[in-house]
């Protein structure tokens, strides 16, 4: 099997290949932090950590190019862990498993990490490289993006010296972001009284997998199906007439990737079995023609379980079901400004059972504080219909496109003068974490670039080959033409 290393760019995919090797998922990047620094050092750049763990390593101007504007090129250290249920692998200890695929590259049932491995091993080869031509090079690699973005929030003003920021993270190639949006934690918990199991009764597991997930920013307007919004849907049209009671709900692992699997185990009576056979039947066919041209892999289960000692009170149960049924999700609105650009949208990412209730973590993401703020007090009046506890964590601001912007002048027109077409100039609905810089560095001038990643977030993660080559040859003469300060 050919290696990704012997692919072109050789010096960025021989930095993607060592990337994979070593274990990044979220709060788990030191031991690639570390190595990274450790090459750094040995080759005689200078290298810093900041108070919260972010790496900068620094590298001197190629010979008269001293006068230009310094270049920060900045990257993620971590990648989001997502795995199909039947893939054997642990992302605290197993590397991951990346190979070719025709025109593209992927990972054995697991995210491959080309979301931001890609980039930052494009800005490793750059620090690498003895034949390119750049003004003084600044690399930025921030810890815990995808799972709260620690590393841009603790960044202080200070630290970065250069003028221009090139952030890594985009995925598609051809289009060039200038703005993104912003989002916030929502955690709902709803406190769950259990009584016992009645007599009589038989307890099954019902389990949907085989979606395709994917990013809650990227995919979001895809149409995917979100396994807790269906598995609710079910429970909500059958749950009184089967006489189900649910005794464990658990659905998707990421706030920010929308859920592939949900399981709910409950119990109904002995005669009712045959009826909820039928009926599992009839939802698996009406999902399968909803979702057709989506979800080609669906699979929606009934298997035996062992019978619980308590089950959901039933008046918990039904305020359960009717709040995950209620709550909105997916795309809430489309931009004005931007054609095809989601401006507004919730992702009902994780969904856990805990002894004392049911605690279901979402996203939301917009590109405006007030479709935010909508949503926020959308999810606040189903709590309080509900009963149940809204807590909102981790917000962070958009990346406001700056029309005016320098970079993006220059990566236009370099991006046309290499091959000969204009890029397409975006905002995408996603969270980078150029929003975050701007508060310790409001001068700095920013624009985010990168090849072509498909369903990021999900173990059908891949990068196209072409793409990359397209992307380094982009960046790298970008750094040649950034003009004097």
């Amino acid at each position: 099997m050919q290696p990704i290393s012997s692919l072109s760019p050789q010096p960025l995919w021989r930095w993607f290949e060592t990337i994979c090797s070593i274990p990044h998922p979220s709060k788990q990047e030191i031991a690639l932090r570390d190595h990274i620094q450790a090459w750094a050092e040995a080759r005689g750049l200078e290298t810093q950590l900041d108070q919260v763990g972010n790496l900068i390593i620094r590298k001197h101007a190629t010979a008269g190019m001293e006068t230009r504007k310094g270049v920060i090129l900045q990257a993620h250290l971590d990648m989001v862990p997502q795995k199909n249920a039947d893939t054997d692998h642990d992302f605290g200890t197993d590397p991951i498993r990346a190979h070719i695929d025709g025109d593209w590259v992927t990972a054995d049932g697991t995210t491959l990490g080309a979301d931001n491995g890609i980039g930052m091993a494009s800005a490793l080869a750059v620090l690498e490289a003895d034949d390119l031509e750049h003004g003084p090079i600044e690399v930025l690699l921030t810890i815990d993006e995808e799972a709260g973005m620690t590393g841009a929030f603790g960044l202080e003003a200070g630290v970065l010296t250069g003028e221009i920021l090139i952030n890594t993270d985009s995925e598609e190639e051809g289009e060039v972001y200038m703005g993104c949006a912003g989002g916030v934690d929502a955690a709902l918990t709803l406190t769950v009284a259990r009584e016992a199991l009645p007599e009589e009764m038989a307890t099954v597991e019902i389990a949907l997998t085989g979606l395709k997930g994917g990013h809650s920013g990227c995919d979001i307007h895809l149409g995917r199906g979100n396994a807790n919004k269906l598995l609710a849907r079910f429970l909500f049209g059958h749950g009184d007439e089967l006489g189900l009671r649910l005794s464990a709900l658990r659905g998707g692992s990421l706030r920010n990737a929308i859920p592939r699997e949900a399981w709910m185990t409950v119990s109904l009576p002995q005669a009712n079995l045959a009826r909820l056979e039928q009926r599992i039947s009839e939802f698996r066919a009406l999902l399968e023609n909803e979702l057709a041209a989506v979800e080609p892999g669906l699979s929606l289960t009934l298997s035996s379980a062992d019978a619980p000692a308590e089950v959901f009170a039933a008046a918990d149960q039904q305020t359960l079901v009717a709040l995950m049924h209620a709550a909105p999700n997916g795309v809430i609105r489309m931009s004005d400004e931007f054609d095809g650009v989601v401006e507004t949208s919730l992702n009902m990412g994780v969904v856990t059972t805990q002894q004392s209730g049911v605690e279901i973590l979402c996203l939301i993401r917009s590109t405006i504080d007030s479709g935010r703020s909508m949503v926020e007090n959308m999810l606040s009046a189903l709590a309080q219909l509900a009963g149940a506890e809204l807590s909102l964590s981790g917000a962070y601001p958009g990346w406001q496109p700056d029309a005016a912007s320098p970079i993006m002048q220059v990566v236009r027109e370099t991006y046309q003068r290499k091959f000969g077409s204009l890029p397409n100039i975006m905002v995408i609905h996603a969270g980078l974490e150029c929003g975050l810089f701007k508060k310790p560095y409001p001068k700095l001038d920013m624009v985010s670039i990168g090849p072509t990643i498909r369903f990021p977030h999900s173990p059908d993660e891949k990068v196209e080959i072409a793409t990359v080559e397209k992307y380094w040859q982009l960046l790298t003469e970008v750094l040649k033409a950034i003009p004097n300060r």
